[in-house]
Parts: C-alpha cells; structure tokens; sequence
C-alpha cells in the first residue's frame, strides 16, 4: 500500500482543548480516513507541546511539577480521540524521551552544518506566542494575538539558528512548488514575508531562568528553545532518526495548521530541516480562526466554546459536520449555537428523514429485499477526490448533499408510496434506486460523518432495515 502520513500542529497544554484546535484535528481526521477508504497505508499523527516559559509558569503556578502538569493535559487532548471520533494512529508528548533524544540529533545536525552558533539576545517577546516580536509586529507596544499581555525584554547569551542562510532556498522552495502551501494566498504570504529577509531566530533559553526544555546537547547551561524542539515532533514520531523506522517510508508528510502558525510551518522548519540534510515536507495546508457570534474567542469574554460540551449537547458527528461545512476551509469562521441548531436541523431533515423514510417503505412494502441497480459514480467520486486535495471540506459535503437532494425529490417527485398501489414493480424499482443512492451517501460521508456512515451502511445491507432517529429532536434528546 502506498504511504501517506499526516500530522496536525501539537497544541500547547496550557489551557484545556478548545474548538479552534478541534476544527484542525476533525480536518486532518478527514484527510486520514480518505486515504485510508483509498487504499493507503495512512499515519496520523497528534499528540501535546510541552515544553517553554509559558508551560513552566503554568505548572509553577498550579503548584506542580511540570511533568505531572503536561501529562495531566496531554491526557485531556487525547480524549478527544474519543470524543470527536478521530483515528489518529500516532500520539506524541514533546517531553517523551524517544523525542528528547531526537530533537537533540537534530541540534548537533544543524551545529555540525554550522548553522548554530552563540550571539546575545536582546528582543522583545511575547510569552503567549513564544516568539520574539519586531516593532511592526505591535499594536500599542503589545502583542496584536496576546494584548493582554506585557511583552518581555529578554537580553541575555543564547544559542542562534542561522535563519538568514535559507532565504535563496526558501524561495526557490515556493517557486519550484506552487502547491507547497494550501491556499495560495498563503503561500504568497509566506513568500513575501521571506522576500523582506530573514532574521536567525534564538534556539536556547538559560537553563537557570527556565529549567523546562529539551537539554542542549555539550551545554548543560541551556536548554533548546521550544519552537525548536517542538517542530522535530513531525519526524520523531517516525522513529526518527532511525533511518530504517517509519520514516523511512512516511516522510515526507501533509502538515495541518492555523494561520498563526504559517511562518513556524512553512520557513522556519523548512529551513531546519534543509541545514539537517532532510527533506521538506510535502505540502502545508493553513485553516483560519473561529470566532464566536463575531467575537474573537477570549476566556475574558466567556465566549470560548468547548468541544466535550458541543458533543454532549449535539453529538460528535452532528458537530463534525458543522465544523467541516460552517467554517470555510481556507479563511475565519464563525461559531454561533443558532446555527449549531440549524445545521443540526438540516441533518434530521435531509438526511435523517430520507434515510429513515426510505427504509420504513422498502419494508412496508418488499420486507427490505429490492432488486439491486447499479450507478455509475466515478464521475462524482473525481470530484470528491478533487475536493479534499483541495483542502475544500465544504465543497465535499454539499456534492454529497446534492445526492442526498436528487433522492428526497425522487421520493417526493415518483411517491412510492402511492405507485406501489398501481404499479408495485415501478415502486420498487424507485425505492432501489434511492437505496443506491443512500448507499453512496454513506460511503461518501465515512471521513465526515463515521459514526452516521456506518449505521446507514448497516441498515442499507442486503435487507434494507428501519431504526431509531439518526438526528433525534431536541426534545427526545433530554436538552433544555
């Protein structure tokens, strides 16, 4: 089987999961189960960031210690395999030692190529971000992402990558590979951003300020500086730098992240990994923000949406489905509880309501054994196919959707209900059709609605069978 290895952003662990990140790991959820349905061997790879001044703060402040901290949370992000139905194979905590191990070749690769070196540090630094901020970067002497937030003045002897080596390499990158990075505007972002220059960025901390990090390896003074062992996660999960381990055949992989993390993604460990002599990675798909009825999402608003909540409330693939069709796959997005229930809604009565009237009739009036027809799909399958290697989500589900259409007017328009009456063999020969039809629907929705998928699947059998709601109402749901 041919590979296909694809990973999400490792969220920090400072604050519990939140829909943001549930949108991007849902993403690649659907990115993994197509491929897989396609026939490739497929990795999906997710796990924890763990290290960095804003976690050590954290942990010191619950009164912890940081391991016990990170581990405490990293549990909390992998229930969401769980809850939001993910089959993600690969699940990778940055303070794992198989990791430490690995971000600290990676360091002596890019040391021997001459890329590291000691320089002081004075920037400005945002510990939201861990990242140094320019003066263009902020809004009243803030950080425009954390403005809540007093930025640092770091001034002190740190390890240096030398960024500015790979600008001529990076955009031959981008011109060699005008797909790289997913949308295009993005990738024009990326490549004006290295067009203005590019400043080597600090890879260490001073171990006795901020003791929770990878160890620099011959230097028992620092530790690596998080971005910089953190990104190593997308090869040490393949075992690297076991040549001979997954890697061998996985990497390169797919890479799904939010716009605040393009410069991360698309330069910064891109020029990594040229200075340690590996290759790129394959293509980066960058999604935007969801806001809340408008608003930026802020726990100082009350306005952040937790996903275990959505799901108790409305189901893990009723939210899947709002999430992959409500936000646009390439820019913001909105979450609103009105149109929750108004997506949810859409499913009871388009595809809940077909689903359930078609088996009630096929055994009503055949027991559930129709006659079997054949459709052509491939011409519709291309363009499922087109949809998601465009990263369109949205695009996706309405083409199944427009199936889902043509079979409620079938319905509608020939009333096998009434035909069976006059004609029983038309009657049946329109409830074949429409089983066929929902039999694609259910096929198609496997990587966005699973757990729907196989039930339509069950009940659509050799014998067609009725069952219970698959989008009850909200009052059989017992919600206030």
């Amino acid at each position: 089987m041919k590979p296909y290895y694809i990973t999400t952003t490792l969220p920090y662990v400072n604050a519990k999961p939140h829909i943001g990140f549930a949108l991007e790991i849902i993403q690649a959820d659907v990115l993994a189960r197509f491929y897989r349905f396609c026939g490739y061997e497929v990795i999906f790879n997710t796990g924890t960031d763990e290290h960095g001044q804003k976690i050590y703060e954290k942990a010191l402040k619950e009164g912890k210690e940081p391991k016990v901290y990170v581990d405490e949370y990293a549990r909390k992000f992998d229930a969401l395999k769980q809850a939001l139905n993910l089959s993600y194979t690969h699940f990778i905590q940055t303070s794992d030692p198989a990791h430490k191990q690995a971000a600290q070749t990676f360091w002596l690769r890019c040391l021997e190529k001459g890329d590291i070196y000691k320089a002081r540090y004075q920037v400005k630094y945002c510990v939201g971000c861990e990242l140094e901020k320019t003066d263009s970067e902020l809004v009243d002497d803030h950080c425009s992402v954390h403005p809540n937030l007093e930025l640092q003045l770091v001034d002190e002897e740190n390890y240096f990558f030398r960024f500015s080596h790979y600008q001529q390499q990076l955009l031959e990158l981008y011109g060699q590979r005008p797909d790289f990075v997913v949308p295009e505007n993005r990738l024009k972002e990326i490549k004006t951003f290295v067009e203005g220059g590019l400043k080597d960025f600090s890879v260490s901390r001073i171990k006795a300020k901020m003791p929770w990090g990878v160890p620099v390896p011959n230097d028992e003074e620092h530790v690596m500086y998080v971005w910089f062992d953190a990104l190593v996660n997308y090869i040490s999960t393949l075992g690297w730098p076991d040549e001979n381990s997954s890697f061998k055949n996985f990497w390169p992989g797919v890479q799904v992240a939010g716009k605040d993390n393009l410069r991360q993604q698309s330069a910064m460990w891109q020029a990594m990994l040229i200075s340690a002599g590996i290759e790129s990675s394959k293509q980066i798909f960058i999604h935007g923000f969801i806001t809340s009825s408008g608003q930026k999402m802020s726990k100082s608003l009350g306005n952040v949406v937790d996903p275990f909540e959505m799901v108790e409330e409305y189901g893990t693939d009723a939210l899947r489905y709002y999430l992959l069709r409500e936000i646009p796959s390439h820019d913001d997005g909105d979450f609103s509880r009105e149109r929750m229930e108004q997506r949810y809604t859409e499913l009871a009565n388009r595809l809940g309501n077909l689903v359930s009237r078609v088996a009630a009739m096929a055994q009503k009036y055949f027991e559930g054994k129709l006659v079997v027809v054949s459709i052509d799909w491939s011409g519709r399958e291309k363009v499922l196919e087109g949809a998601l290697k465009q990263y369109d989500f949205r695009m996706y589900i309405d083409q199944v959707f427009e199936v889902v259409d043509q079979a409620n007017e079938e319905i509608d328009r020939k009333a096998p209900f009434k035909l069976v009456k006059e004609d029983k063999a038309a009657a049946e020969l329109v409830l074949s059709k429409v089983c066929e039809q929902i039999r694609f629907i259910g096929r198609a929705l496997e990587p966005i609605l699973p757990q729907t998928s196989q039930e339509i699947l069950r009940r659509y059998g050799t014998i067609v069978q009725t069952g219970e709601a698959l989008f009850p109402r909200r009052d059989e749901r017992n919600i206030p």
